[in-house]
């Protein structure tokens, strides 16, 4: 499978303050969608988005275009809802090393589907092989 998986915090930016991306995935991001790869979030960040939208802690235009970008005619971003499947990959996420759960429900993502994760968590890149930043 190609493609990328995004974590909260690279989504949030992508859509409201690209500057904030790496270089590194900024030019990952932009690769995969030029090679026609899409790119994946979790359900988790949907909700996670709505969360900080809600409390004011992100501005509201990062939602407002996820929600356009999903509802496009040909969506670059694919949804990937929580299942069983990833309900297991979770345990191949050391819990000491990586302590949230939405973080370990999204790295658990992009292990089962076998994508590189992007994101700036560093708890992320430092207990995982398969990040980009």
């Amino acid at each position: 499978m190609s493609g990328l998986f995004l974590d909260t915090n690279v989504v949030i930016w992508y859509f409201a303050a690209p500057d904030k991306l790496s270089n590194a995935a900024r030019e990952a991001i932009t690769t995969s969608l030029l090679d026609g790869h899409p790119l994946y979030i979790s359900s988790v960040t949907i909700v996670e988005l709505i969360y900080l939208t809600e409390r004011q802690r992100i501005p509201s235009i990062a939602l407002a275009r996820l929600r356009d970008a999903l509802v496009e005619p040909m969506p670059s971003l694919i949804v990937v809802p929580i299942d069983e499947n990833i309900a297991f990959a979770i345990q191949q996420i050391p819990r000491d090393e990586v302590p949230d759960m939405p973080d370990r429900l999204i790295a658990a993502s992009s292990l089962y589907l076998g994508v590189p994760l992007v994101t700036s968590d560093g708890k992320i890149i430092a207990s995982l092989s398969f990040t980009i930043w």
